[in-house]
């Protein structure tokens, strides 16, 4: 019985999510270049009893490299736009937060793939008007 209740305990203490939605290319401005595959969003949160944490595993690199970016590049994208990130501190008076309580981390952003802009015809002319001609 008292292995159930631990199990139980680890089930929900530490958890981690990645929640995605497709987007429609035409209904969501990025930028220019910029085709949005997805909004994407990353979560991760842990159980903090006596400073340990149990079992852990929250950190922004988690979140925004190995949940959210992972799961953009799964999706066929180039980068991520508009990138959010969010992590409950440590240090100073964030740490008796550890005596028994929870640390959380999210990150989101909009997965985009990198089209090519058409070239401008007149990129070589510059702002200055053309000098007149040698007479």
């Amino acid at each position: 019985m008292a292995m159930l209740a631990l199990a139980g305990l680890l089930a929900v203490s530490a958890c981690a999510s990645v929640t995605t939605v497709r987007l429609q290319a035409d209904a969501i401005a990025t930028g220019p270049g910029l085709r949005p595959i997805a909004g994407i969003q990353a979560d991760a949160l842990s159980l903090y009893v006596l400073f340990i944490p149990v079992p852990g595993g929250v950190s922004l690199d988690r979140v925004v490299n190995q949940m959210l970016v992972a799961t953009a590049k799964t999706m066929g994208a180039d980068k991520i736009a508009h990138l959010r990130f969010d992590i409950t501190p440590e240090q100073g008076i964030w740490t008796l937060r550890k005596l028994l309580g929870f640390r959380s981390a999210r990150a989101s952003g909009i997965a985009v793939q990198v089209t090519a802009t058409p070239p401008d015809p007149g990129a070589d002319l510059g702002p200055e008007p053309e000098p007149p001609p040698a007479p």
